[in-house]
């Protein structure tokens, strides 16, 4: 039989296979037109931050959302001469903490090496196809340009 907990404002069911077995009686509850945070983007028109936002790809929710949202934090309110400059600290625990999950946050350079080593692959092949095709037809256009650059000697005349 299923259990139900309160926490704070949240409700855990914890649901057995016989509770799986039956068809769902849960009802959808239609949106709210006015819910703030709703296609709103990511700064609220009251200049709060949406961490709703789809824009943020759940980056707010992950293992290293606090760390996000303290950084992300930080910068927006910033009133610094160089925005966000007093934030260094917790943009630093941020990174540290998406460095201990690589297959979640993977760093921006991996992503570049990954696409060169692809393009680059693709390259060589084409290099080397292209070499084999240009090989072939340099040997008779060298031979062609060194028959028709020859001199015109016959019929010159000094002034």
């Amino acid at each position: 039989m299923s259990s139900v907990r309160e926490e704070g404002k949240d409700r855990i069911i914890f649901v057995t296979k016989e509770d799986h077995a039956t068809p769902s009686s849960a009802e959808l509850v239609e949106e709210d037109p006015n819910d703030p945070y709703e296609e709103q983007g990511l700064i609220l028109p009251s200049g709060e931050i949406n961490w709703n936002c789809p824009c943020l790809g759940g980056v707010a929710s992950g293992p290293c959302g606090t760390d996000f949202k303290d950084a992300f934090s930080c910068f927006h309110y910033s009133k610094e001469e160089v925005k966000g400059s007093e934030c260094l600290e917790q943009f630093r625990a941020m990174q540290e903490c998406m460095q201990q999950y690589p297959e979640l946050y993977p760093q921006e350079d991996e992503k570049v090496q990954e696409q060169e080593q692809s393009s680059e692959t693709k390259q060589t092949s084409q290099d080397s196809a292209s070499a084999e095709t240009s090989g072939a037809n340099s040997t008779s256009a060298t031979k062609q340009d060194s028959e028709t650059t020859q001199p015109n000697t016959e019929g010159s005349v000094e002034s």
